[in-house]
């Protein structure tokens, strides 16, 4: 293992908490948007993450074998994704350019599928995320001027 391991592992987290935050603000920048250049109304956005994995070098006999498959790198964004799976939310507002003219759902408008809660909640999630990573990289760069003040001596 490397002596800048940590700190890569932990820059790979900060950066993919990074694009997190980023669609999070563009889910909440488009809560209320109705007509999309794709048609419809917005639909949030998902930031799908995976983890980097690279063979062990050392294999621990304490550890059961299906825990000792791979050493973890780091994290890195897979793919952003709009969520199909959850409702529009109609609203009624007959006055509104995009209601719809005819048949039962006549008047209603249908809404992003973005809940400010839900998104708030995931914001706090990333940064604090984000918050542990920045903490891991103060820890390893703290290690490492003590390892060169021992050498120093």
């Amino acid at each position: 293992m490397g002596l800048f391991t940590s700190i890569n592992t932990a820059a790979s987290g900060m950066s993919a908490q990074r694009m997190r935050l980023d669609v999070i603000s563009d889910n909440i920048a488009n809560a209320e948007t109705t007509r999309t250049p794709e048609g419809g109304a917005f639909r949030r956005s998902r930031v799908i993450f995976k983890p980097e994995v690279s063979q062990p070098y050392w294999r621990s006999p304490f550890l059961p074998e299906k825990l000792q498959n791979q050493v973890g790198k780091g994290v890195e964004v897979v793919k952003i994704e709009k969520d199909m799976d959850s409702e529009l939310r109609l609203v009624y507002d007959p006055t509104h350019p995009d209601a719809i003219k005819t048949g039962p759902k006549a008047g209603y408008v249908e809404m992003p599928n973005v809940n400010i809660v839900d998104e708030m909640v995931d914001m706090i999630s990333a940064s604090r995320a984000y918050e542990a990573n920045v903490s891991v990289v103060e820890g390893s760069k703290s290690m490492f001027l003590k390892a060169l003040e021992i050498g120093r001596r």
